[in-house]
């Protein structure tokens, strides 16, 4: 890698401009601007969905609301998430040419210096691929792709502490009984650095230790830089686009709304659990053809607009196992889509689960 790597060091920011820095560096990026790491943290906790994701199923928002914690959508994939300043958000955004063009490459590249900065805390920590990283068979991060322009985004944490409490509240589950679970489980299979040490360590030092890990790993020196006039107009833009109800509200509705429901037209609606993600379903059908789809979920896919198009190219179509799994594959060919854990076989299997779903015993 021959370019000299930006950093940007933003403790204590406002919970929105914690993701739409990245963002802003990601569209203001051209071909003289530095690869840039940027390492932030919010001033208040807030709550975060993944791109593809449909905001009214994933967060209880009557809690949010009452609770004061601001709902974002980000432009990269994954869950919706509880964040707070006892997470240290580690942002890269770099040249495609400068990163493997791989993304379970690109996640390892990215995972490893996280990886060493743990295990020289004393932390035994490990990249589980895809994109996680685990201690003794709990998780302390996970990761996140997405592209910006002519930039490459790479997003994940230093996993400080993490309210799992807030966090299993801040989700839309069906019963109190499933929320309970949820805590549960993070207890179970979550962890954090002052959990794994008895102590939190000094922010500062972790900070440099992965700076000099992440020199190692890249070959690349890394100096602290400055936020450009430039990268602080286009946040104020994404901050606007962040906050309004257009983007928020934007997944899981189905287009050309108004037409006629009756017995030759259902809307039908489905989850499907790959291993990279959940996928959401709802289709509207006529007469045995997918007359619209949408799909959602907690999944990585890129390009970013594939999704859309990947839905468009299903529209007219017969709803049949065979034609559906032709359709998206001559769409993830044509349109270069990767998404880890997730193929063809999984979006064709989410979507005859809601076309036929099974039936009771």
């Amino acid at each position: 890698m021959s370019r000299r790597i930006r950093l940007l060091y933003m403790e204590g920011v406002l919970p929105l401009r914690s993701q739409t820095v990245y963002h802003a560096v990601g569209y203001s990026m051209r071909a003289d601007t530095p690869n840039t790491i940027i390492m932030v943290s919010p001033n208040a906790p807030y709550v975060c969905v993944g791109y593809h994701q449909d905001m009214q199923k994933e967060v209880d928002l009557e809690y949010c609301t009452a609770h004061g914690l601001p709902v974002y959508r980000r432009e990269v994939g994954g869950g919706a998430v509880y964040l707070d300043n006892g997470q240290l958000f580690t942002q890269w955004i770099f040249h495609r040419e400068d990163l493997p063009a791989s993304l379970e490459e690109r996640f390892k590249l990215y995972i490893d210096p996280l990886v060493a900065t743990y295990q020289e805390l004393g932390i035994n920590a490990i990249h589980r691929p895809i994109n996680d990283i685990h201690v003794n068979g709990k998780k302390i991060g996970g990761t996140g792709a997405a592209q910006m322009g002519i930039a490459e985004i790479l997003v994940g944490s230093l996993m400080y502490t993490f309210d799992k409490r807030t966090m299993s509240q801040v989700l839309k589950v069906p019963s109190e009984k499933m929320r309970d679970k949820i805590f549960e489980s993070l207890e179970a299979y979550m962890t954090t650095m002052t959990e794994q040490l008895g102590s939190t360590p000094d922010r500062v030092m972790v900070k440099d230790l992965y700076m000099k890990k992440v020199a190692e790993a890249l070959g690349a020196e890394i100096y602290e830089g400055e936020w450009t006039a430039e990268e602080e107009a286009m946040a104020q833009e994404i901050d606007a686009r962040f906050t309004s109800d257009e983007w928020l509200y934007q997944k899981g509705r189905l287009q050309q709304p108004g037409v006629k429901i009756h017995q030759d037209v259902h809307i039908v609606e489905t989850a499907f659990k790959s291993q990279g993600g959940l996928i959401r379903i709802i289709a509207r059908l006529c007469e045995g053809r997918i007359d619209d789809v949408s799909i959602s979920g907690d999944f990585t896919l890129l390009p970013v607009f594939a999704l859309g198009a990947l839905e468009q190219s299903l529209r007219g179509i017969s709803a049949t196992p065979e034609t559906l799994k032709s359709k998206i594959e001559e769409a993830y060919y044509r349109l270069s889509i990767q998404s880890p854990g997730v193929t063809p076989a999984d979006f064709t299997t989410a979507i005859m689960n809601a076309v036929t779903p099974p039936q009771p015993a």
